[in-house]
């Protein structure tokens, strides 16, 4: 595939221009200045995709602070997508304290956010894809998962709230992954009867455990103003591994290749001129698998929240692959523009919009959707439960203030010495001074395996799962990083060298300034096990009882490890 770089550069320099101040409360006057920050330049021959990922339920605008903590190993040190701050505006020419900074990067985060506004939004957007639409018609509208899971609502629900929300938004094609979550049965219930005829839901690599058969389509044929396109589903391949296997105890996953190349072929043979792979992979797994798997022009891909201004080029035994990843938390919509000529793709424009809800007016009938969805709820939902004096938000490789909140409530209420909480990438932002509402806290918690443990672990068990949960994020074979960031870690300190191989990465472990000992036990909280068969309260009613009592949280100062070996590493602010 050709490499249309004067285009996107060109395209990319726009939107960087775009990227100046914004007052609150000067829409108008901002819309002039702003004029063209959501246009597209005319590119090819029309064949265009739109591409959202890892919204996580968030139907309403929020803020979401990009990591601080991204580091790359091995081959991908220093490499998109682990570069974070200064770093990545640098390798992406995006000018310091714009706009753009602000969507791509956690730098000047507070002033910035204030200045800047929320992002994201069912309803705002619809708007945008409404716009695109416009100035595209005919593009396809593509959703890479995890959007019936991590709210109040959608947990409540049952995911009923996204499904009608990607209903109305117009959603083409969705693969999936947390979507599993609410278990076989609930989601071959909404596949089969709301998507139906309406939304495809494709993921090559789900089989049956029993006999190998597949357990939804492979892939679809999707006319683009007259050009025959592909696209192929990959859900996320480690469900059973990062989530409880018995929520889907009678299908298998996993990356399959071998799956994956049958299809891409199988689609050329029957007269694509364009295959695109819906991946929720992971973008590391992805560039990985673009070397391997020949045939496919695109992945628009997902999971690991990763917000890449411009795609990666990948070269493979066919040609050349374009990987890409969009974000998260409803934040970004990528529109990807194919230049399709003999029966190939031949050049791409691409760009990473980000929803900015002042600057984008809500959509009257998602509006009216949304507020219909949540109406039952609201009361309770904004219920207050404490002021925060500092900014919470989670995302990272090691831990957040929001999950420093949640570990200090477990270890109080739970009378714990040690706490551990998921290294989940999903979770809304709270600015200082800003209420904790009951809401805000279903944001990092909703899911259905919620149960808070008490346990005691030794020593030694503790940094043999340390170990094992390090080398899911820094395993220097894509394939071998099975999803999540870092155990979050209450109570005990501990440092980490991500360059090194498992069984040595986690050392200096202590627990009130004493060295952990590998025979002793500990006093260890923790939630979301999934094992079968765990029981216990649930932690979001934990942590509002712990608000509750609290009332005025002062500023958490997240507990990251020590580092080692990552000097220079731009993957670090």
């Amino acid at each position: 595939m050709a490499m249309s770089r004067r285009e996107f550069l060109h395209t990319l320099a726009v939107a960087a221009a775009a990227g100046f101040p914004f007052e609150h409360g000067a829409r108008a006057a901002a819309a002039s200045r702003i004029d063209g920050f959501y246009d597209l330049h005319r590119f090819g021959n029309n064949v265009t995709l739109m591409h959202f990922t890892d919204c996580h339920a968030q139907l309403l605008p929020s803020y979401f602070r990009e990591p601080s903590i991204n580091l790359g190993v091995g081959d991908m040190a220093g490499r998109p997508p682990h570069l974070v701050g200064e770093a990545l505006l640098r390798h992406f020419r995006i000018s310091p304290g714009s706009r753009l900074a602000h969507a791509f990067t956690p730098l000047d985060y507070v002033r910035a956010a204030r200045t800047y506004g929320k992002v994201g939004g069912f309803a705002h957007l619809a708007t945008l894809v409404k716009k695109v639409r416009a100035q595209r018609p005919g593009a396809l509208l593509l959703d890479g998962g995890d959007t019936w899971q991590g709210s109040a609502t959608a947990l409540w629900t049952r995911g009923e709230d996204m499904v009608q929300a990607a209903l109305l938004l117009g959603v083409d094609i969705m693969t999936g992954h947390w979507e599993f979550t609410l278990g076989a049965a609930r989601v071959r219930e909404l596949i089969d009867k709301q998507l139906k005829g309406r939304i495809e839901f494709l993921a090559q690599n789900v089989k049956t455990a029993d006999f190998g058969d597949p357990v939804f389509a492979s892939w679809v044929m999707r006319e683009i103003n007259g050009v025959p396109v592909a696209i192929i589903g990959q859900a996320f391949p480690y469900t059973p591994i990062a989530n409880p296997r018995y929520l889907v105890p009678d299908w298998t996953f996993g990356i399959q290749e071998d799956g994956l190349q049958k299809a891409a072929e199988e689609a050329r043979a029957k007269g694509a001129h364009a295959v695109i792979l819906l991946s929720h992979n992971g973008i590391d797994v992805d560039l990985k698998l673009a070397g391997r798997v020949t045939g496919i022009d695109a992945i628009l891909g997902g999971h690991t929240h990763d917000a890449i201004p411009e795609p990666m080029l990948v070269k493979n035994g066919g040609g050349t692959t374009l990987v890409t990843n969009a974000g998260c938390n409803g934040k970004f919509l990528a529109v990807l523009d194919l230049e399709v000529k003999n029966k190939h793709v031949t050049g791409y424009q691409y760009r990473l919009l980000p929803v900015f809800a002042n600057l984008l007016e809500p959509d009257r009938d998602m509006a009216q959707l949304i507020g219909k969805m949540r109406a039952p709820y609201e009361k309770q939902l904004a219920e207050k439960l404490a002021v925060s004096e500092g900014l919470l938000y989670r995302r990272g490789n090691f831990n957040g203030t929001f999950d420093q909140l949640i570990l200090d409530a477990l270890m109080e209420v739970k009378g714990a010495e040690i706490a551990f909480s998921p290294g989940f990438r999903w979770g809304t932002t709270i600015l200082p001074n800003q209420p904790i509402t009951l809401e805000n806290v279903m944001d990092q918690t909703a899911i259905t395996y919620p149960y808070t443990t008490l346990n005691e672990m030794t020593g030694a068990t503790i940094k043999s799962v340390f170990e094992d949960v390090c080398d899911n994020l820094f395993n220097p074979d894509p394939y071998y990083q099975q999803g999540g960031d870092m155990v979050r870690v209450g109570g005990m300190r501990f440092t980490c060298d991500p360059t090194q191989k498992i069984g040595n990465r986690i050392s200096d472990m202590t627990l009130r300034g004493k060295p952990i000992e590998a025979g002793k036990n500990y006093k260890v909280a923790s939630w979301a096990p999934v094992a079968e068969g765990v029981s216990g309260e649930p932690i979001w009613d934990l942590v509002i009882r712990y608000l509750r009592a609290q009332k005025t949280i002062k500023p958490r100062v997240p507990n990251v490890p020590k580092l080692k070996g990552v000097d220079g590493n731009p993957g670090m602010a």
